[in-house]
């Protein structure tokens, strides 16, 4: 497997490749007519083999106006399943009136609030962030550490929210966007979102110990952690390891190597979900593709 960018050294657009000790092979890669005057017979009964009519569709404008969890899913507040069941518990109102039903239409026109704020639905956005160190993963902080929302503060007009989490001296991918449904999905383990790590551990990681990660029975804190791949850089000390999950526990990557007594002492997302760094330099952003987005929404 590949990265994107050798980013322990800091060079744009550099490609590492991960190689194993062993031959095992790397894991990276659904009608009763009207009378005409005839003379009536006997109904005949329709075959099981007979096509029925497609049922009528209805084909509603614009100017009928979108389903109001729709409506609030677009305003990037959550997915529309979250939105049916915040509407049912009253969290909705349109018009000064609280919609419970579900099903609902408000046109662009209508005055939509979800608990008291108002509400508008958006364009949807995805910003794909390069991130450094010493930022955190969050909105904002009361503490007042710098937060990955400064370094895309300027990449779109609307409200983005950041898909999963780095922790502070982790570097790497990280996307941004205000679709909820899609960030739902690409942080949900079924969907085996692939996420490539470049781990720089301060000793020699043991052949004993990488055979370990590769057996696919492999435990911390009491819990199976689903290892896809994990291998030596190609043509670096051993120190430098490559590592794929698709696990979205909290700074995964470190335990495993803690949990063997290893420090890691950098750690780069270098792949989220086929996304490279290329072309990013550390603390910029760029928009995805047209392709990148409807790739990401086929997961």
């Amino acid at each position: 497997m590949t990265t994107g960018k050798n980013s322990s050294r800091g060079r744009q657009g550099d490609r590492k490749t991960f190689s194993k000790p062993t031959n095992k092979r790397s894991t990276f890669s659904k009608e009763e007519r009207p009378s005409t005057g005839a003379p009536k017979g006997p109904k005949k009964r329709p075959s099981k083999f007979e096509k029925k009519a497609p049922a009528k569709q209805v084909v509603r404008s614009e100017a009928d106006g979108i389903r109001l969890n729709k409506y609030i899913s677009n305003s990037g507040i959550c997915s529309r399943r979250e939105a049916d069941v915040l509407i049912g518990a009253g969290s909705a109102m349109v018009n000064g009136k609280v919609i419970t039903e579900m099903g609902h239409r408000v046109k662009l026109t209508d005055e939509v609030r979800f608990d008291g704020t108002l509400i508008n639905p958006e364009t949807k956005r995805y910003v794909l962030l390069n991130k450094p160190k010493n930022y955190i993963t969050t909105m904002d902080d009361e503490r007042g550490r710098k937060t990955v929302m400064e370094l895309v503060h300027m990449a779109a007009k609307e409200r983005i929210y950041p898909v999963g989490r780095l922790d502070r001296n982790t570097t790497g991918l990280l996307l941004f966007t205000n679709d909820g449904d899609l960030a739902k999905k690409l942080t949900h383990p079924k969907h085996n979102v692939r996420k490539l790590y470049h781990a720089s551990l301060d000793r020699k990681l043991s052949i004993s110990d990488l055979q370990k990660l590769s057996s696919g029975d492999f435990q911390v804190e009491g819990k199976k952690v689903f290892i896809d791949d994990v291998a030596y850089v190609e043509g670096e000390s051993k120190t430098e390891i490559g590592i794929e999950i698709h696990s979205g526990r909290n700074r995964i990557v470190r335990k495993i190597f803690e949990s063997l007594g290893y420090k890691v002492v950098k750690l780069d997302r270098v792949i989220f979900a086929g996304m490279t760094k290329k072309n990013i330099q550390r603390g910029h952003w760029r928009h995805l593709t047209e392709l990148e987005i409807n790739t990401l929404k086929m997961i």
